[in-house]
């Protein structure tokens, strides 16, 4: 890992920009290597990854790491996938979850931790948040953003949110699994292949 790169990780690493916001403490979560090519782009640590540390250490990760096709040594590995949540600390939650990612972290933090990572990459793009970002050509809803899926190929994939929450639109939306997740995992295949 390049010293800028090290030192820009510490950086967020040691964030306290949001603290009297946050009731649970800042505890910023981020994965990145020169080298990933994988870049994951979503909302914000859960409370179990804030007790743990650990991204995605949670229910969600584990759908995400099926969806993906990803083992666990994949996942965690910076030098293949960089996790880069539009916002990096635990929000808290709220009636119906957690609440929204703080909004300082992404303008902060997004564009130099991007620039220092491979350039020929994947983004994968989860949840309204992160869409509404780096989605240029948006639907109206998530749902027909995640049903043009092939409109953001090559370097951009756009996925739900993976809670278990969100099992009822799995469960409408059938199309996804059956069509979208085999091309996601094959596109995802082509970025492990070294360069």
């Amino acid at each position: 890992m390049g010293t800028s790169l090290s030192h820009l990780l510490t950086n967020i690493r040691d964030c306290a920009v949001c603290a009297p916001e946050l009731e649970h403490g800042t505890r910023p979560i981020v994965q990145a290597g020169s080298t990933s090519r994988v870049v994951i782009i979503g909302q914000a640590p859960g409370r179990r990854v804030h007790e743990s540390g650990v991204p995605w250490d949670d229910p969600s990760g584990r759908t995400l790491r099926a969806w993906l096709g990803l083992t666990n040594d994949q996942f965690y590995d910076p030098a293949i996938v960089a996790i880069v949540p539009m916002g990096f600390c635990y929000p808290g939650s709220a009636r119906s979850g957690d609440k929204p990612p703080r909004r300082e972290c992404a303008p902060l933090w997004h564009e130099p931790l991007l620039a220092e990572l491979a350039k020929d990459r994947l983004e994968i793009v989860i949840g309204m948040y992160a869409q509404k970002r780096y989605i240029a050509n948006r639907q109206k809803t998530l749902t027909e953003t995640v049903a043009n899926w092939r409109e953001h190929l090559p370097n951009q994939i756009v996925l739900p949110h993976p809670s278990p929450r969100n099992q009822h639109w799995l469960t409408k939306n059938p199309w996804f699994e059956a069509e979208t997740l085999p091309a996601v995992r094959a596109r995802i295949h082509e970025f492990l292949e070294p360069v």
